[in-house]
């Protein structure tokens, strides 16, 4: 009787390959930074003059309330400043990303607490205007 018989198992590889090839993929998009290390700050301001830079050693945010985000965690200044002091600061590239409702005060509060840690390279994070 046919009912009795055994099969052999089978091991399919199609979806193992797919899985592979989903793998693949994301580990090459983490290691080109495709996928960017920080996505609080949404709405940056443009400018026309904007470039390339570097991929910053620390990165601080300003939202639209002034509150700082500095390596996932909301900071005040003097902690931003013990931040860039922990590092070398000779040798710390500190960007700044505030939103488009960020006030002018708010980054010269930041950009102050970073010079008072001895930071020098400080960048303003910005989107390439549209021609």
């Amino acid at each position: 009787m046919r009912y009795f018989e055994t099969r052999k198992a089978r091991i399919e590889i199609i979806p193992m390959i797919d899985i592979m090839l989903f793998l693949l993929v994301f580990f090459a998009m983490m290691t080109l930074r495709m996928i960017p290390a920080s996505g609080h700050v949404s709405k940056l301001p443009t400018s026309s003059t904007a470039t390339t830079i570097a991929p910053p050693k620390l990165m601080i945010e300003i939202h639209a309330g002034g509150e700082l985000f500095a390596e996932g965690q909301v900071v005040t200044p003097e902690r931003v400043s013990d931040l860039v002091r922990s590092r070398d600061p000779a040798k710390l590239a500190v960007t700044i990303a505030g939103s488009e409702d960020a006030t002018l005060q708010q980054v010269m509060r930041v950009i102050d607490a970073v010079r008072i840690g001895g930071a020098t390279q400080i960048g303003l994070a910005a989107r390439q205007a549209a021609r």
